[in-house]
């Protein structure tokens, strides 16, 4: 069996460390009789103990030493640690890799059909198609025009210069204007993106994405040691349009059930607001009707 592109087992340890330097005994109930702290958080011996599990077990788990940690222990872990819903499912992808990668995934590379099919029927409603590694695959007319107006709309079929929401997001200086509160957009997207890694380990490209944002970007390598974990899935954005100005929009990402690891992206304004005359402006700038990137031909 190949190696997975993501060093799992160091995911592991790093997740486990920050999650434990976040809390202090304190919060757990216990004393620390006021003793200086060599480390930040709680200590190895203190978490073992609140999980009900030797130090050495606890150790090697933290050293990626031990693959097979059982739900018992696993649960233990994420209830003395307090993690979220998100934050205990990534707890069990990095603590027992192997199972997801049993056979090799076939992960396409274009919105299926039928998902095309729907962008297109989402007239006035910005509508992006998403691979697992954040690449745009296809979008509608609108879509296009709030989040990437200034690529060419054709580009998602191209591979080789497919737009990707993270690398935008992080690299490209024109969404940089897009987003006045851009501190929250970049730690969505970090922590977006690190549920993507503990789900696909054996992902080549991802770890690639990974890796060339941590160099070219200090905010993304700023951000990525923290291991914040959150699926990010609906809530709230702010932009700031250049055509239309500012918009509040409510956002849901819907996964396809297929398995592919495909989603849509979706934003939609609250009725009788100033964001839904404002995109009522944007899809009149872009012309009457939405369309849809047509697939890639042979």
């Amino acid at each position: 069996m190949d190696s997975p592109a993501i060093d799992t087992p160091a995911e592991l340890g790093n997740f486990l460390r920050t999650r434990r330097a976040r809390l202090q005994p304190e919060d757990v109930g216990l004393v620390s009789y006021g003793a200086r702290r060599r480390v930040p958080g709680l200590r190895r011996e203190e978490l073992a103990q609140l999980a009900g599990v030797s130090v050495a077990y606890y150790t090697r788990l933290e050293q990626g030493q031990s693959h097979n940690a059982s739900e018992g222990v696993l649960d233990a872990l994420a209830r003395a640690l307090r993690l979220t819903a998100d934050e205990r499912a990534h707890l069990r992808e990095l603590a027992r890799p192997a199972r997801t990668r049993r056979r090799p995934v076939v992960r396409p590379d274009k919105a299926r059909p039928g998902v095309r099919q729907l962008l297109a029927a989402l007239d006035g409603v910005p509508a992006l198609a998403l691979g697992p590694r954040f690449e745009v695959l296809a979008w509608n007319r609108l879509g296009h025009a709030l989040t990437a107006g200034h690529l060419d709309f054709e580009s998602p079929g191209r591979p080789l210069d497919r737009p990707n929401t993270q690398r935008l997001l992080f690299l490209d200086p024109h969404t940089r204007e897009l987003y006045p509160d851009r501190d929250e957009e970049l730690r969505r997207a970090v922590s977006a993106l690190r549920v993507a890694a503990g789900q696909h380990a054996d992902d080549q490209q991802l770890a690639e994405l990974i890796g060339e944002l941590s160099m070219k970007s200090t905010e993304f390598g700023g951000l990525w040691p923290r291991h914040a974990v959150s699926n990010c899935t609906y809530g709230t954005k702010h932009f700031h349009h250049p055509l239309v100005g500012d918009l509040e929009l409510d956002f849901e990402m819907m996964q396809t059930p297929d398995g592919s690891g495909q989603g849509l992206l979706m934003y939609t304004a609250a009725d009788g607001s100033p964001s839904e005359a404002a995109l009522r402006l944007l899809a009149a700038e872009h012309g009457p009707h939405v369309r849809v990137l047509e697939p890639e031909r042979p």
